[in-house]
């Protein structure tokens, strides 16, 4: 289960995900740090990455085109590299049953 995790988080969440979320990465380590939300999109279906999130942009998407990839829209504003990460852990089944019923195209983590 791989996060492609946006640009407006920190590349540093890579490592520390890693045990947890093999081969995760995030937007500006693959150089798209100035691409477009539906380049984004497509690379992550493309590449089965979920996308994580904190706005409602790749939501729209998610309503609009179903998935893949699924969406986790971290809903707790700005927070610092621990509290996302923690939040992330946390909710690591709920992730992993979104991705197993393949009806779940977004969730929201508070």
């Amino acid at each position: 289960m791989k996060l492609l995790l946006d640009q407006n988080l920190s590349h540093r969440l890579v490592k520390q995900l890693e045990e947890h979320f093999p081969d995760s990465n995030q937007v500006s380590l693959l150089d798209m740090g100035q691409s477009d939300d539906k380049a984004i999109w497509n690379y992550a279906k493309a590449n089965g990455y979920s996308i994580v999130i904190l706005d409602a942009d790749f939501n729209e998407y998610s309503l609009i085109l179903g998935g893949p990839p699924l969406i986790i829209w971290l809903r707790c504003g700005n927070q610092p590299k621990r509290i996302i990460l923690e939040k992330l852990l946390q909710n690591k089944t709920v992730i992993e049953n979104a991705l197993a019923t393949g009806d779940v195209w977004c969730i929201e983590i508070y």
